[in-house]
């Protein structure tokens, strides 16, 4: 797949003092441990009073980035000098008048619990948000406000899904939700996609699956950062319908397209839901909301889970996005600059010899087959941490069978950053 690429960037020099080969190179790397389990890196059991034991619903996966992330922390204290490519979260700070409004609230309201469902101000400008951007009529009442993505899926899960159901994913796709579904005692179906369908589910995908009862998909996805283009939702969703699935739609990085628009499953769907967050294209990430658009059959249920799980989501985070919808300006700035780090990157890497590249249609990120420098992205992400400072997530967290041939990289740091990061790879692979 050959991205758009722009003129080529002249890299900065990077001392050669590493060798040509991937294990020389790493002589001296940092190492990064992963607790985790019995039997993985660095993990630790410990000892408990006779007769106590955790449940196994903790035993899932660690989220690897995290990990990168305490390493990366760790080399910023002692050299000062780490580029973040490995984080799945903007830059950028929330809009000035979403910050406006918070402060607002904060001087001014007791900011005690909400409904569960979430405040009627905010569920009443989603509403006008989607017949605006999608020409869709989505009722106040079918939109639940959530403590972020995560929470908003953690309720779709229970709210649908008996234990044992089973579940279908695209491997790769988002660890988080793969863990979610198992540590609620759901059956994760993994769907293999690659090149030959763009990284996306297909109804003959779905067929070789044999029976389910579920199927989430994600566009624009992560790690691949893919659209499903109208036809190929309209598939999905028909599909669903027909087999009884029930189809969960992560939207979470729509409004972050370059020349495609993604579409929502809500336009061909009323029984699919739909998983929504302020924390990408809105740059809320630690504000920790979302929203649901839900079927009518699990309005009820998913109310009643909120109210016993959270009580409410975050009351002055839901105050204070009713105010984002006003800030396209300003967020649609910050596309542009996902869009120019894209090419950056895209061009660096190709230079630098890793040019099997997903199709980078939306979100931040780029998925990158490295399979001819290594067998193991987990130890190449180790290398580059500790002789470039370059942070990325190896393939691991996203496919647990192909991902040891996969790198992502996030760009969605400053343009300045990622430029850094782009030079110092092809000097890196220069030798």
């Amino acid at each position: 797949l050959q991205p758009v690429l722009q003129p080529p960037v002249e890299p900065t020099q990077v001392p050669r003092t590493q060798p040509r080969s991937l294990q020389d190179r790493g002589a001296s790397r940092m190492k990064y441990k992963v607790q985790g389990t019995g039997g993985e890196v660095g993990s630790t059991r410990p000892r408990y009073p006779r007769g106590m034991k955790s449940s196994r619903r903790g035993e899932v996966s660690p989220f690897y980035v995290m990990e990168v992330m305490k390493a990366a922390e760790r080399r910023q204290r002692t050299t000062g000098d780490v580029l973040h490519l490995e984080v799945g979260q903007p830059s950028t700070a929330a809009p000035e008048h979403v910050r406006g409004a918070a402060r607002s609230a904060i001087d001014s309201n007791r900011l005690g619990y909400t409904d569960a469902a979430g405040i009627p101000e905010l569920r009443r400008r989603i509403s006008l948000h989607y017949r605006d951007a999608y020409g869709v009529t989505i009722p106040t009442e079918r939109i639940t406000i959530t403590v972020g993505a995560s929470g908003g899926f953690v309720l779709t899960t229970l709210a649908s899904f008996d234990a044992g159901a089973r579940v279908a994913i695209t491997q790769p796709g988002y660890a988080a939700y793969r863990n979610i579904l198992t540590a609620l005692d759901v059956t994760v179906v993994p769907i293999p996609v690659g090149p030959d369908t763009r990284f996306n589910p297909t109804p003959r995908l779905l067929d070789a699956a044999g029976p389910l009862d579920g199927l989430v998909v994600a566009s624009p996805a992560n790690p691949t950062g893919t659209i499903l283009r109208r036809d190929e939702m309209a598939a999905l969703t028909d599909y669903s319908t027909a087999h009884g699935l029930r189809m969960i739609s992560d939207e979470i990085y729509h409004g972050i397209t370059y020349g495609l628009v993604a579409t929502t499953a809500a336009a061909y769907s009323d029984s699919a839901v739909v998983v929504q967050s302020f924390s990408k294209y809105y740059s809320m990430t630690g504000w920790r909301l979302g929203w649901l658009i839900l079927p009518e059959d699990l309005i009820g249920p998913v109310e009643r889970l909120a109210q016993n799980l959270f009580i409410s989501p975050p009351t002055l985070s839901q105050i204070a996005a009713v105010s984002a919808f006003g800030c396209a300006d300003e967020l649609d700035a910050n596309v542009a600059r996902y869009s120019t780090n894209r090419d950056l990157l895209m061009s660096a890497l190709v230079r630098a010899g890793i040019d099997r590249l997903a199709p980078a249609e939306g979100a931040f990120y780029v998925y990158a087959d490295v399979s001819h420098l290594t067998d193991d992205s987990q130890e190449l992400c180790r290398i580059w941490l500790d002789t470039l400072g370059i942070a990325a997530t190896p393939g691991i967290d996203f496919d647990p069978v192909d991902g040891h041939r996969y790198v992502r990289f996030s760009y969605a740091e400053s343009t300045r950053d990622i430029a850094e990061a782009a030079s110092r790879l092809v000097s890196w692979a220069a030798g």
